[in-house]
């Protein structure tokens, strides 16, 4: 199977495979396709999430797409569809990475003959609005650059929710939200439920009032199909505790009561006997520059046995990886609780993991169900793989690797110590240490993603060099740690900066984080001239002189994050992320882009889903489910939206 499938603007569309997906047992293969359709009828809820004008100008985009009868063959309808492209792999008007609004790249003019030359007989307006007065609205959002301009503001001096134009907040300033969460945390024991993960806050009338996303609820539409397939999955699970866990979800579904999903979330870390497995709900905060609200996101899929004996290892060793944690003793865990992991292949993206996608998951994210019950640690086996195939000989790496020795050992360590770096990461780095008693995370508001992926990445890097993975049988040789080390730090200084554009800042927080860590050791280690900026043929590239001490200062620098964590330390996790991973060398900056644009590759990625066929006797009872690879990107988004476009497009 061809992995490339597509590239436009500063995306690449590629495929993944479904490895033996064949060879699975009939009533898996049926629990995967019914969660499969589960996680397919929640894409309108991110779309609407991530901007209340979304669905409308998703819906007007592809009527234009689908009806307009002058020519095609101009460079604006060219760039019209480009954008509806970029639009459709965001999930709405605002790049997936920077959150800034996307540019039309057309005018204003040829827009009004994009309308004017389509067909909307079948075009269905939001009930009581006027199509011109829609469209006018349409306009002023995708041509008026201060309009909606940015889905997630991070900067400390603004107002977050104001200046962030998702749709997680009406009428609601920052300092009005905090209030009132920190209010409903106040009042809670020691087990609390993540207030407002499931809903809009609102102010009506002078009061602020939470919009419930639930059966009957906002986005009831989308929910009653979730929880119809989930119902029908049920009947297909692997064992009682699936059952029991699936059947929490679809009370937390139908009533939006927190500690119903408290309760799934129990269960489903318990469940350690099936292949299968999925995510199903509002999950990750990174879309709320609050880190309240849960971004609706599915992930279906079912474990890979061979890869998943490495992840075992770790997990089954968790506690000598945390007593020996370069951490304070009063941040470490005296008993590791419930650490699962396995090494899984995916069988379904959607919602906030498509087309983009996590390459390894660790949930739940509530501290003390992770404290007390534990959590499931994934590394995506046939994603990284997919990743890996496609960067072979692209010529990014000896383009940006500073050496021979330095290419020769990325291709002979890099994919296994990529994916070993995400399994401790995942498995380990999430699971490690502990908040204070007292301490809520959420002191650290904007920074708390930040803080949190650095720390999962310090871990893993940290210990990537320790002999003990050796002993365990896990890599080869140092060789394959000092791989990761080159790599970590090429792309924390050099690399990533392809994904910003010129004249910008950082944004998203795993790049924070990763820049953090690179500038934040390469400062630390000047005077010991750990890691240099080289310059060879006027091109820079980074240099690490003692790996050794490189992962001292790895330690030095998870102790303190740790730190930050544990006593909730706001301005400490300011500083460090305002000073490190913010700002971007202009000079640099501008050498990187240039370089990268001489190779015409794309610096962001994402996936194609396989189509799934159910198969059933005449009775109606299934009998199969077929697999095929062969759907385009265009295809599939128009066949998303007809078949699971379930919310109505609201005023």
């Amino acid at each position: 199977m061809e992995v490339f499938a597509e590239k436009f603007a500063d995306i690449k569309i590629l495929r993944y495979s479904v490895p033996e997906f064949e060879k699975l047992e009939l009533n898996q293969k049926i629990y995967i396709y019914y969660l499969s359709q589960a996680a397919l009828c929640g894409r309108d809820i991110l779309w609407d999430q991530n901007n209340r004008h979304n669905l409308a100008i998703r819906q007007v985009l592809e009527n234009i797409y689908q009806s307009f009868s002058a020519s095609r063959e101009t460079e604006e309808f060219d760039q019209f569809e480009v954008f509806l492209k970029r639009v459709w792999f965001s999930s709405g008007i605002h790049h997936h990475y920077s959150t800034e609004k996307i540019p039309a790249g057309f005018s204003e003019t040829f827009f009004d003959e994009l309308i004017g030359k389509s067909d909307w007989t079948a075009f269905k307006t939001p009930s009581g609005q006027n199509f011109e007065i829609l469209i006018s609205q349409i306009k002023n959002i995708i041509f008026n650059p201060e309009k909606d301009a940015k889905r997630v503001n991070l900067e400390s001096d603004k107002d977050l929710v104001y200046s962030s134009c998702n749709n997680y907040y009406q009428n609601v300033s920052q300092a009005e939200a905090e209030a009132f969460y920190s209010g409903l945390k106040a009042a809670a024991g020691a087990e609390p439920v993540s207030f407002g993960l499931n809903s809009t806050l609102v102010k009506e009338n002078g009061k602020l009032i939470e919009r419930v996303w639930k059966l009957n609820g906002k986005y009831g539409k989308a929910i009653e199909q979730i929880i119809s397939w989930l119902d029908k999955a049920k009947g297909y699970a692997e064992n009682e505790i699936q059952k029991k866990y699936i059947g929490h979800l679809i009370e937390y579904y139908t009533t939006g009561d927190l500690s119903k999903f408290d309760q799934y979330s129990i269960d489903w870390v318990k469940e350690q006997a099936g292949d299968v497995d999925f995510v199903n709900g509002f999950i990750e905060v990174y879309g709320d520059p609050l880190g309240i609200k849960g971004s609706w996101e599915s992930i279906v899929n079912y474990k890979d046995q061979e890869a998943t004996k490495r992840a075992t290892i770790l997990s089954e060793n968790a506690q000598w990886f945390e007593d020996n944690s370069p951490v304070s003793p009063e941040f470490k865990k005296t008993e590791v609780r419930g650490v699962s992991a396995k090494v899984i292949n995916v069988a379904i993206l959607a919602g906030d993991c498509y087309p983009a996608t996590p390459i390894g998951i660790n949930l739940p994210n509530a501290e003390w169900i992770r404290e007390t019950y534990g959590s499931k640690s994934v590394t995506i086996e046939n994603i990284t793989q997919a990743y890996f195939l496609d960067s072979m000989g692209n010529g990014m790496l000896e383009e940006f690797a500073g050496s021979a020795e330095e290419i020769e050992r990325a291709k002979k360590y890099g994919y296994l110590a990529g994916n070993l770096h995400t399994d401790l990461h995942e498995c380990l780095g999430h699971g490690s240490g502990k908040v204070l008693e007292g301490v809520n995370t959420d002191v650290l508001k904007n920074y708390y993603s930040t803080i949190e992926e650095t720390r999962a990445d310090l871990f893993a890097l940290y210990y990537i060099m320790d002999e003990k993975l050796i002993k365990l049988g896990l890599v080869p040789s140092i060789e394959a740690a000092k791989a990761e080390f080159d790599a970590y730090l090429r792309n924390g200084l050099l690399t990533q900066l392809t994904r910003i554009e010129s004249g910008k800042d950082i944004e998203e927080s795993h790049m924070r984080n990763r820049q953090l860590i690179a500038r934040w050791v390469y400062e630390a280690g000047k005077a010991q001239n750990v890691v240099e900026f080289v310059r060879s043929e006027e091109k820079t590239f980074v240099k690490i002189n003692d790996y050794q001490e490189l992962r001292i200062l790895f330690g030095q620098l998870l102790k303190e994050i740790q730190r930050i964590k544990s006593e909730g330390d706001f301005e400490a996790a300011r500083d460090l992320v305002e000073n490190f991973g913010v700002k971007v060398d202009r000079q640099l900056h501008e050498e990187v882009l240039a370089r990268f644009k001489k190779l015409d590759l794309a610096p962001y990625a994402g996936f194609l889903n396989p189509v799934y066929e159910l198969k059933t006797w005449p009775c109606g009872t299934p009998n199969d489910v077929l697999i095929s690879y062969d759907e385009d990107y265009t295809s599939q988004m128009l066949r998303y939206s007809k078949e699971f476009g379930f919310l109505p497009v609201e005023n």
